[in-house]
């Protein structure tokens, strides 16, 4: 095996292990980024390809943090490897668990930012809600997480750390023999996907490759507000399932709730849904539709709403989703009996639209109440003083 060779000579001339802010990165980059690391690390031409396989291999498919758990390379070159990279992960602040075994976890970044990801157990499936940005530019009204504001897209490290994270505290490296817990990734975190495409894209594309972490793309769901310029891109480019966050089904009411809507109506979301690539009847558009009361949940809304998918001829599931409360919302979850109306109606009408059943809103962890804990804290702590 072909030891490492560096750039400078004097090895005594490397950062120290101790110096972690000098060290790159490895999660996160795409094979083409990886082999360029490798190449400026000095690693001969015709080795490269094999060390990053190998690389590759250990971060993604065993889940390893550190080098010298890379049996298979050279106790030299791990060595100097970990003088050049790093393997990490975020750091987990708090973890809960809900009554009904959801798994919600606040992540701090290098910089000091948080986010949250939320894993949903199910009898047929497990689903990991990763975030793409902290906090968000949207501000959609019934969102806890649209009441804070963007600070920053993530990057892919920081996008597929989630999904590592997630298998650390699962005991999912490399795959159980029995069946893996994260079958499923939904893009329905804390930001907007679509105004952070090219990191999600990198970070989907090394989630997604059959030498690692090898989930399929028929796993993947991407939901968005409708940034409808971006939703070719990326069924052209990603090929995932998409997921759109209608909630409404005249203008006037989505202006309202979901601000974007003044930007991209209504028409056109629905016809950027209609030419999505690889949407057809095998491979349905998810509509999300979060229901409020005496706001979007009539029998009208529900014969507009069928009026409109049929209008548009688009292949569609329709997820109805009780409103999950959270401090100083703005509206009310519909009643029960308003919610079966509309799903009876609709399902009638040949269009599936369950109603989805809330989970881990006892940890704050169901659709729509992601928030950093510390913003959470911070707002607690100004409101105790203002009422002192």
């Amino acid at each position: 095996m072909s030891s490492l060779t560096l750039d400078t000579p004097d090895t005594a001339a490397q950062p120290p292990l101790a110096e972690a802010a000098e060290l790159r990165e490895l999660v996160g980059l795409s094979r083409e980024q990886l082999a360029a690391a490798l190449a400026e690390a000095g690693v001969p031409e015709k080795s490269r390809r094999m060390r990053g396989q190998q690389i590759w291999h250990w971060i993604y498919y065993r889940g390893v943090t550190s080098f010298e758990a890379m049996t298979t390379i050279s106790k030299d070159m791990r060595e100097q490897l970990a003088t050049r990279f790093k393997i990490s992960r975020p750091e987990i602040v708090t973890a809960q668990i809900s009554s009904d075994g959801t798994r919600k976890w606040l992540l701090r970044l290098a910089d000091g930012q948080e986010v949250e990801s939320v894993f949903i157990p199910e009898e047929d499936r497990g689903t990991l809600c990763v975030s793409s940005q902290v906090g968000c530019t949207l501000n959609c009204r019934f969102c806890h997480t649209g009441t804070q504001r963007l600070v920053r897209n993530l990057t892919p490290a920081e996008i597929v750390g989630q999904v590592m994270m997630a298998r650390d505290e699962l005991g999912e490296w490399p795959s159980p023999p029995d069946g893996r817990q994260i079958t499923n990734i939904v893009m329905m975190g804390m930001g907007e996907p679509l105004y952070n495409f090219e990191n999600v894209k990198t970070a989907l594309r090394i989630v997604m490759d059959a030498e690692g972490i090898a989930l399929s793309k028929r796993r993947i769901t991407l939901s968005t507000a409708g940034v409808v310029p971006m939703m070719a891109r990326c069924g052209e480019e990603l090929d995932v399932n998409l997921a759109v966050s209608l909630h409404a089904v005249r203008d006037e009411i989505r202006d309202e709730i979901v601000p974007l809507n003044r930007k991209y109506k209504i028409d056109e979301l629905l016809s950027a849904c209609r030419a999505y690539p690889g949407a057809k009847n095998a491979r349905r558009i998810t509509f999300e539709y979060v229901m409020l009361k005496d706001k979007n949940d009539s029998l009208d809304d529900a014969r507009e709403l069928v009026r409109l998918l049929r209008a548009y001829d688009i292949p569609a599931k329709v997820n109805l989703i009780p409103f999950n409360p959270w401090p100083g919302s703005p509206y009310e979850c519909s009643t029960p009996e308003a919610v079966k109306a509309f799903s009876d109606y609709v399902f009638e009408h040949g269009i599936s639209a369950p109603v989805r059943t809330p989970r881990g809103q006892d940890i704050m962890a169901a659709c729509g109440q992601l928030k950093s804990a510390s913003v959470k804290l911070k707002k607690s702590l100004r409101d105790e003083a203002s009422a002192a």
